[in-house]
């Protein structure tokens, strides 16, 4: 069993970021994950018996997850705790990329070799992490990215009217979400364990409550008229991959997106039966593997 342990790290203006990681003995390469709008990199992709850090560790790799500032046990924006309607959103993609470039730095004290999975907005970030900010890394996984969504989704992502410094999310609204993406219920276990490592993270508001900077909604707003980063600019060998029930990733945006990457080698994958939520679900083998094969492919053979 790999536990992660905790590394925090200084973003370019001072702020401590929280990285959760997995380091097997003998482990010659990493794996850095970017999580999405609204929950941080533990709960993404750690949560005890449904662990992609661990996963990752027992395939031979380091496996290092990001809790952008204000997720997870991060260090707070002070808008986080004032009244929501006092503050302007918060943690935008390009702030966030600038934490996941310190989360990647100290990767990179370790090993040279990183691959880079963003998962939701977190795609946003890694997006902005390889084109503005010049990143390098061996690949680049988007895992139910959102890239230019359509037009009828800017009510979705509204920060609100004024825009709020963030929001809560229930333990309701979270099993509601997920369950509405899906013919049948919400693996409990799952979601326990899911909900039970946000509870036990600096977002927990009090109750069953947990907050997240609004910052992102502005950015997901923003993409519908105009997507945050160029693809075109992306050259690592670069994955996209989403779930076939997926109502948050859609599959014209998932392939517009797969179409606009620069790189000569990319992969498209949709895998049957997956939501949003697909790392917590019975298609987490499936998703699991076809990253790592693809990152596999990538150091065996660099025409991907």
């Amino acid at each position: 069993m790999h536990t992660p342990d905790a590394l925090d790290v200084e973003s370019a203006d001072g702020t401590r970021v929280r990285v959760w990681r997995t380091v097997p003995e003998g482990a010659t390469e990493a794996v850095l994950f970017v999580h999405g709008a609204t929950y941080g990199g533990r709960t993404a992709f750690a949560p005890e018996g449904y662990s992609w850090l661990a996963d990752v560790a027992a395939a031979g790799r380091a496996g290092y997850a990001l809790d952008v500032r204000g997720y997870g046990d991060s260090e707070r924006p002070p808008e986080l705790d004032a009244p929501a309607e006092e503050g302007e959103p918060v943690v935008r993609a390009e702030t966030a990329a600038q934490d996941a470039a310190a989360a990647l730095d100290a990767v990179r004290e370790t090993f040279e070799t990183v691959h880079l999975v963003g998962y939701s907005w977190g795609s946003m970030t890694a997006g902005v992490l390889l084109e503005d900010l010049g990143a390098e890394v061996a690949s680049l996984v988007q895992y139910a990215p959102v890239y230019s969504p359509a037009a009828d989704r800017a009510a979705d992502f509204s920060p609100g009217d004024p825009p709020a410094a963030y929001r809560t999310v229930t333990e309701a609204d979270t099993r509601e979400r997920w369950a509405s993406q899906r013919p049948d219920p919400v693996p409990a276990g799952a979601f326990d364990a899911f909900w039970e490592t946000l509870l036990d993270s600096g977002q927990h508001a009090g109750g069953d409550r947990v907050a997240a900077p609004n910052g992102t909604l502005v950015d997901l707003t923003a993409a519908v008229d105009e997507p945050l980063y160029d693809p075109g600019a992306i050259e690592a060998p670069t994955l996209v991959v989403r779930g076939s029930l997926d109502t948050a990733s859609r599959r014209p945006d998932a392939l517009a997106l797969y179409d606009a990457v620069g790189a000569d080698h990319r992969r498209y994958a949709e895998l049957a039966g997956g939501t949003h939520f697909m790392q917590f679900e019975s298609a987490r083998e499936q998703l699991v593997g076809t990253v790592r094969a693809f990152q596999d492919r990538v150091d065996g053979d660099h025409t991907a």
